[in-house]
């Protein structure tokens, strides 16, 4: 146990924290805390091993004053049982031995904890080499250093953790659960930037809406999980048929959506409704019928562009399983054909 009223006032020991607080990355942090522990202690080596869960072993983290050369053969004599690196990252306790042979050093070791939830984790060692072994106020400001090389360690942890749960919760926000495609709120932003994309380059757009063909009622005659699986096989046909430049989503319950770049969303949306009526899903017959507008011809905004789309796929509708119809032009029954090579 530390004198904390003694430790707080150690201009060292304060560098230390500013150091673990404030440096820019972990890895700075613990180049900063290994110089200050070779200046507490007028050691000329400093080394942060950490355990490598890949490995098994420990691995050198960070180290101050050791030639490069000689870090594979320092982390190689950690792993034997009685190294005293070794011996403070499993045991938790501060030891110390001599390394070499002609004119032998010191090599002192400190445990680094993490403790979280009334839970200690030893996690790796602090290693000094020195003439000699280091005396007990020095040790107990290196114990203090330890301390803050875990404290940097859980941290840089925690931030690792809340940057794959901030890309999981992006996913989950971009994304339909059910099919795995974008939601409507996803594509709603991509239409926005590729209508102002195509209004700027005087270029072609394509918003198509499909319609799953009687899903109603293949729920409720074989329930809602064979309805489940059906969306997501038209989803599966929807992301295999389309381009690298188009973007679809999940509209609504039975809806999709497709936004292509282009004047060859008719022929992607064809493709799409051919394939979809091609695939089997099981003992079910599945068709999807599209509607699909143009800009500038049908609108020329967002909302202008999938309300034309909607309408023409009421006409699609209206004309049986199957169809496509655009906006402007007439409606094709189920058994027009496509070209079947990519737009």
């Amino acid at each position: 146990m530390y004198d904390r009223r003694a430790l707080t006032t150690d201009p060292l020991l304060l560098a230390g924290i500013r150091a673990a607080a404030h440096a820019e990355s972990p890895e700075a942090s613990l180049d900063e805390l290994l110089e200050i522990a070779l200046r507490s202690t007028g050691a000329g080596q400093a080394v942060a091993f950490l355990w490598d869960g890949d490995r098994g072993g420990l691995a050198v983290a960070a180290s101050r004053g050791v030639p490069l050369d000689d870090l594979a053969s320092l982390e190689a004599a950690a792993a034997s049982a009685d190294h005293p690196a070794q011996l403070a990252a499993t045991e938790r306790l501060q030891t110390s031995g001599p390394i070499g042979e002609a004119g032998p050093s010191t090599l002192s070791a400190w445990p680094i904890v993490i403790g979280r939830d009334g839970i200690e984790e030893p996690v790796g060692a602090l290693a000094l080499v020195a003439d000699e072994a280091v005396a007990p106020e020095g040790a107990e400001r290196i114990a203090a250093i330890a301390d803050l090389i875990g404290l940097t360690v859980d941290r840089s942890r925690l931030v690792g953790e809340a940057g794959e749960q901030v890309d999981w919760i992006e996913r989950v926000a971009n994304s339909d659960p059910l099919t795995g495609l974008a939601n409507a709120r996803t594509l709603g932003r991509v239409l926005e930037l590729e209508v102002a994309r195509a209004a700027r380059q005087d270029s072609s757009l394509s918003v198509a809406v499909f319609d799953v063909d009687g899903l109603a009622s293949i729920n409720d005659q074989v329930g809602r999980r064979v309805g489940d699986d059906i969306l997501r096989e038209v989803a599966a046909v929807l992301a295999e048929t389309v381009r690298y430049v188009d973007t679809v989503a999940r509209w609504g319950g039975d809806e999709f959506m497709l936004v292509a770049p282009g004047a060859t969303g008719t022929t992607v949306a064809r493709r799409i409704v051919e394939r979809v009526k091609a695939r089997p899903i099981g003992d079910t017959t599945v068709t999807v019928s599209a509607g699909v507008a143009a800009f500038p011809s049908d609108g020329t905004t967002a909302q202008d562009l999938i309300a034309a789309a909607l309408a023409a796929l009421g006409t699609a509708v209206s004309a049986g399983p199957g169809s496509l119809a655009e906006a402007t032009r007439e409606v094709e029954a189920s058994g027009s054909s496509g070209d079947g090579q990519r737009g």
